[in-house]
């Protein structure tokens, strides 16, 4: 983010905050969205079995560890099989043939990645990789298809997965083919900051790091529109930043903005 003056000072308990990797309180995926209530909460794939037939399930899969920055899998290889999050924060991802990237979405824990083809089949049509370190279980495509004929429960599961999915990418779409990068980046930093605001007496500071190429992914713009953008914000006093922290000093007039583009 871009240095901002030491007048405002941000709170220690802000710059120690872990990066809330699968904490967001209000959904269990960070993506763009018009409205947030839409897409609801997704329940953990493995919500409706039994004590018994999750230990069946994860008996079949394997449990592994990503450091953040690591790669799960990428677009253009052959599926092979799902990816079960139990924490951590796992960023999904496009590349167009001239390199620029567009990101799909953040997930978090009780969802699962590597679909749509989660049997194993086809090849990966975007890239997942590890936000945060986190802890996957991989299950394999052929073992859960497998897996489904004799736990009905499961398959329940992986509807409601990728419906949920389905909403994801529909609402993103949306937003991405009726409203301005303006409206975009000010809609998202307002999300930020009503799911990690944490109050305080210059404003809401917003407790997960983000980096300007982060929000560029996110709202499909050049890393350095964001950079222009947010320090125009920051002169008009309406935020303020230091790094990767923002601090959000006048949230109704962020609101403004959106309401006034939209």
């Amino acid at each position: 983010m871009q240095e901002g003056t030491s007048a405002i000072p941000f709170p220690r308990s802000v710059g120690h905050r872990p990066d809330p990797a699968g904490s967001d309180p209000s959904s269990s995926a960070l993506i763009l969205a018009e409205n947030q209530t839409v897409i609801g909460k997704l329940p953990s794939l493995l919500a409706h079995l039994s004590a018994r037939e999750r230990e069946i399930v994860l008996s079949h899969g394997r449990r592994k560890v990503y450091y953040k920055g690591a790669t799960l899998f990428n677009q253009g290889a052959p599926h092979d099989g799902i990816y079960l999050i139990e924490s951590g924060r796992i960023r999904v991802f496009y590349v167009s043939p001239s390199g620029r990237e567009i990101t799909l979405a953040y997930w978090y824990p009780g969802n699962f990645v590597g679909g749509p083809e989660v049997f194993g089949t086809g090849i990966h049509s975007w890239t997942g990789v590890a936000a945060s370190n986190s802890s996957v279980v991989w299950l394999p495509g052929k073992q859960l298809k497998a897996l489904i004929t004799e736990i009905p429960a499961l398959a329940i599961g992986i509807i409601e997965g990728l419906a949920f999915k389905g909403k994801c990418y529909s609402t993103m779409a949306q937003m991405l083919g009726t409203r301005s990068a303006t409206e975009r980046l000010v809609h998202l930093l307002l999300h930020l900051t009503d799911t990690y605001g944490i109050p305080d007496q210059a404003g809401i500071f917003i407790g997960a790091a983000f980096t300007h190429a982060d929000f560029a992914h996110m709202v499909g713009a050049t890393r350095q529109w964001v950079t222009i953008f947010l320090k125009r914000l920051q002169n008009d006093g309406i935020i303020h930043c230091r790094k990767s922290q923002i601090l959000v000093r006048d949230r109704a007039a962020l609101a403004a903005m959106q309401n006034a583009q939209a």
